[in-house]
């Protein structure tokens, strides 16, 4: 499989339904990981790049609308829903949480794989050197490959894909005030302006993860009415 290839996570309790069409997905050239329920997402939404994600809505426990607001508000990639037939309450409320587009079971692969593919294309070119470079800022070292980062003193921290992503933003963009939606554009790889809180959660996150003290942060800070700034010098290694 060509490791430039798309990677799509599906979910969905029904076996049935996710091994054959991850089967498929492969077939047509996707890097495809399998989840039968949220756990088991969240789990590889944090360690994985990804894409894209397919996702039942009806799955026991945890449903696909809790995990869908999760992920948006993750700054995750972009979600498909699989929704049943009678399910319109349920698909208007997917969007409205960010869900980019939706299929009906019963589908037809080939539809869901051209959406895929369409969802996709719409999903702007990351500016980010995310992935091609080792940085060192404040005493922190940040390896875009494995999301992790590791200070001086020895400290060790996992990061995960959305917090990897945005921090890989600001060190590229140092000292340089970021709007929440060109943080959003270069981030979230969607048509997200009423999402822009989840930039605000994603920075309170990696700020608990970086500051001395997280409540007076002196790494990202914010700057009212404009957006969040990186006040530290970035090397690169």
């Amino acid at each position: 499989m060509d490791p430039s290839e798309p990677q799509i996570l599906i979910v969905d309790d029904a076996r049935d339904i996710r091994e054959p069409l991850g089967q498929y997905l492969r077939k047509q050239g996707l890097r495809v990981q399998l989840a039968a329920n949220a756990g088991e997402a969240r789990r590889i939404i944090d360690e994985a790049n990804l894409a894209l994600v397919v996702l039942d809505i009806m799955m026991p426990g945890e449903d696909g609308l809790s995990l869908c607001r999760w992920i948006v508000a993750q700054g995750g990639p972009p979600v498909i829903l699989l929704t049943a037939m009678t399910d319109e309450t349920d698909r208007i409320v997917g969007l409205e949480l960010g869900a980019d587009d939706y299929v009906v079971k019963p589908f037809n692969p080939r539809e869901l794989l051209a959406r895929i593919r369409a969802v996709l294309r719409r999903a702007p070119v990351v500016e980010s050197r995310q992935m091609t470079g080792v940085r060192v800022f404040a005493g922190w070292r940040h390896d875009p490959t494995t999301q992790e980062l590791e200070h001086s003193d020895g400290r060790a921290v996992a990061l995960t894909s959305g917090e990897n992503r945005l921090l890989a933003v600001l060190l590229d963009h140092p000292k340089t005030v970021l709007s929440r939606q060109r943080l959003l554009d270069l981030t979230a790889g969607r048509d997200a302006k009423a999402y822009d809180r989840a930039i605000d959660n994603t920075v309170s996150r990696l700020r608990r993860k970086l500051e001395e003290d997280p409540s007076t942060p002196r790494l990202i800070v914010t700057e009212w009415g404009g957006g969040y700034m990186l006040a530290a010098d970035v090397v690169d290694m």
